[in-house]
């Protein structure tokens, strides 16, 4: 099962390609991607996973942003179309965020929307 590659969907920003990169040079694996998924929770419907995986499935949308792949399902990708991802560095927050054109509103904590 190969995966249909794109260059459309979801975008990921430099700050947090590096971020990604970095953390896979940790992990000492090169075949792992970024996998963003939707799923049912959250305070508001639905809520983001982001987590490193060695699967490719069926039907996955795949987004490469330099070394780094980015991986959709079939059933997360139309949530994600046009959603940029960043790496945040602040006093205030540190990890990924997800702004999300798609999403009508969100809870409080920004991870969870409808």
């Amino acid at each position: 099962m190969s995966a249909d590659t794109t260059t459309t969907g979801i975008n990921l920003t430099s700050g947090a390609a590096e971020k990604v990169a970095a953390l896979l040079a940790q992990e000492g694996r090169d075949d792992l991607s970024l996998r963003v998924a939707v799923q049912p929770g959250g305070c508001s419907g639905l809520r983001y996973q982001l987590y490193f995986d060695d699967r490719s499935l069926d039907g996955d949308t795949v987004a490469a942003f330099g070394s780094v792949k980015v991986v959709t399902d079939k059933m997360s990708t139309p949530y994600l179309m046009g959603a940029t991802i960043d790496f945040v560095d602040t006093i205030q927050k540190q990890g990924f965020t997800i702004d999300n054109p798609n999403a009508q509103g969100s809870c409080a904590c920004g991870d969870s929307f409808n």
